[in-house]
């Protein structure tokens, strides 16, 4: 079997607020990506402090952890063939104006920092992130029809 992985995508504050969460989620649906754990989770500052540890000295943090704490984010973790990188390309480039027309930060966002949504950006990463966001019996594993079409 291919390359199946597991991966985390936040979608952010601005997203919720601005009532596109179904549309960020579509996405990734679209492509053949398999919800495996899906909540909404209210961060707080101990989480944020794990999950953005190497922001913690840059001037941009404390508006960074502000922001996270807004609303409710909508936490997924989706499975697929090469799902890190996949999930990467759907979501586009960091700063949305430097994103391909067509993904998600490039069609809903104008700013980094109000950048739609977070991916992680490896296997290690992805691992830990999971975990942080979610238990284990939160996580499913479950065979779906178009899988035949999507795991090759």
């Amino acid at each position: 079997m291919a390359d199946v992985q597991k991966t985390l995508v936040l979608i952010k504050p601005d997203a919720v607020q601005r009532e596109r969460v179904g549309e960020v989620l579509s996405r990734f649906e679209r492509k053949g990506l398999k919800i495996v754990a899906m909540k909404l989770i209210h961060l707080d500052e101990t989480v944020l402090a794990d999950h953005y540890h190497h922001h913690v000295d840059k001037p941009f943090y404390k508006g960074l952890v502000e922001f996270m704490m807004q609303t409710p984010v909508v936490g997924i973790v989706f499975e697929g063939v090469g799902a890190i990188d996949e999930v990467r390309k759907v979501n586009g480039a960091t700063n949305p104006l430097e994103a391909d027309a067509g993904t998600v930060r490039a069609d809903f966002s104008m700013s980094v920092a109000g950048n739609i949504v977070h991916a992680s950006d490896s296997l290690e990463n992805a691992q830990e992130e999971i975990k942080r966001f979610f238990k284990e019996e939160e996580v499913f594993s479950y065979d779906k029809l178009t899988d035949q079409y999507h795991l090759g």
